[in-house]
């Protein structure tokens, strides 16, 4: 909280002089006449968080203010290992987030949020509201427009704390999921990890291009207030590749490398050695499917990976088609999901909710096993967009767990309710 109280203390005087030598590009009349009109949604869906914009400005050419808050409550009833029956319920709030971006002396931004609620009721701790964290910290320089390179589209040199991505469930952000939860598969390897890092990103005409480095410092993780870790640990590697030949097909390759070695006293923030995932995603009119690929290797003692029966390799496939009942407001989502790896613990379910403690006679191997499929169905409606929308969805899990004396076999049925909204 002090690096956020710090940075504002720093960019709201720079902004008040800023606005002091040129004209306000959205005043708050305008935004208060929108609101009297009753346009609320056309309001919620235009930045109304933009407290400043003048591009002519030399010094501050944009300050704002973001957010968002999401809740939700399930229901899963199923079956353990041993065959036993269980059933369970949750509400939560899933996320809350506040930030700010700063657009300033033309080739700069500085965006920042944290996370404003803890709501561990769901593993039977309690709600918090308040300062927990930083979600994500990042300066970003325009290098393509201060050197007036011609060949790019667009190139970026980013510095911070990133939000880490390894397929398209993960590169999409949680304010436009299809889904009220992205898939097992898609957590394994994304972690929700927010990672300090030096990034590159390029675009040109069809092609996108990613190069990160990442410090694997561990330190910056599970609640930890710093807004920023060292580089005293490990490294990750990073690279991203995308191809969109036309409007209707693109296509996205993943890949990191996990350097970090515990056997030496580095921290290895990544739960495994390396990934990487495959893309490819059509949509046409009403309908669209997104499919992604992965493969990995779970690491060993060097990774921090100690288990034997969690190490080896695993792998999957998620295929999720969509289509607008109501074009740009109802629609349906169906998700097929599959994991697998070589050994008899080198995948896991999702803790949202079937790995969940469901007693002390319920057994469902802690969501660990070698084989683990979802099908998930869902509808979404979109008051305002992705700005305000309720989601609702049913999802069947089935887990292959051998364990000795057990069926080895767990499966249960969740139904989901979701609401969705930021600014």
């Amino acid at each position: 909280m002090k690096q956020l109280t710090h940075a504002l203390r720093i960019a709201l005087p720079v902004v008040m002089i800023g606005t002091a030598h040129a004209e306000t590009a959205q005043s708050e009349s305008s935004i208060l006449e929108s609101i009297n009109q009753g346009d609320w949604c056309e309001w919620l869906s235009n930045k109304p968080g933009t407290l400043y914009k003048n591009p002519e400005n030399p010094f501050i050419q944009e300050f704002g203010v973001f957010g968002r808050l999401q809740w939700q409550a399930a229901y899963i009833w199923g079956d353990d290992v041993n065959g036993y029956e269980f059933g369970d319920d949750y509400t939560e709030f899933r996320r809350a987030r506040l930030g700010a971006s700063l657009k300033f002396l033309q080739y700069f931004q500085l965006k920042a949020n944290v996370n404003v609620v803890s709501d561990q009721r769901p593993s039977g701790g309690s709600l918090g509201w308040g300062y927990e964290d930083f979600d994500e910290a990042l300066l970003i320089f325009n290098a393509k427009k201060a050197f007036g390179i011609d060949g790019l589209d667009s190139l970026d040199i980013a510095y911070g704390r990133f939000k880490f991505v390894l397929g398209s469930e993960a590169r999409e952000s949680s304010k436009k999921l299809l889904t009220v939860e992205r898939s097992s598969i898609a957590n394994k390897v994304f972690n929700s990890y927010r990672v300090t890092g030096l990034g590159l990103e390029a675009t040109r005409g069809p092609w996108e291009m990613v190069a990160r480095i990442y410090s694997t410092d561990a330190s910056v993780t599970g609640g930890n207030v710093e807004m920023l870790g060292g580089w005293n640990d490990g490294l990750a590697f990073y690279l991203g590749l995308g191809y969109s030949p036309t409007d209707e097909w693109s296509f996205y390759w993943d890949f990191i490398y996990n350097d970090a070695d515990v056997t030496s006293g580095e921290d290895s923030l990544f739960a495994y050695n390396w990934a990487t995932v495959f893309t490819a995603a059509y949509s046409q009119g009403r309908w669209g499917v997104n499919t992604d690929y992965y493969l990995g290797d779970n690491g060993d003692l060097r990774n921090g990976q100690g288990n034997r029966n969690r190490q080896g390799n695993f792998w999957g496939a998620v295929i999720m088609p969509y289509y607008w009942v109501v074009e740009d407001k109802v629609q349906f989502v169906v998700r097929y999901q599959y994991q697998g790896s070589s050994e008899r613990q080198g995948i896991r379910t999702y803790s949202r909710y079937f790995r969940r403690n469901h007693g002390p006679t319920v057994n469902v191997a802690g969501g660990r096993g070698d084989t683990h499929q979802t099908l998930y169905a869902g509808v979404n409606w979109l008051l305002c967009g992705h700005n305000l929308k309720v989601q609702a969805g049913l999802e069947y899990d089935w887990l292959n767990a051998p364990q000795v004396g057990t069926t080895g076999e767990a499966d249960a049925l969740t139904a989901w309710f979701a609401f969705r909204s930021y600014f």
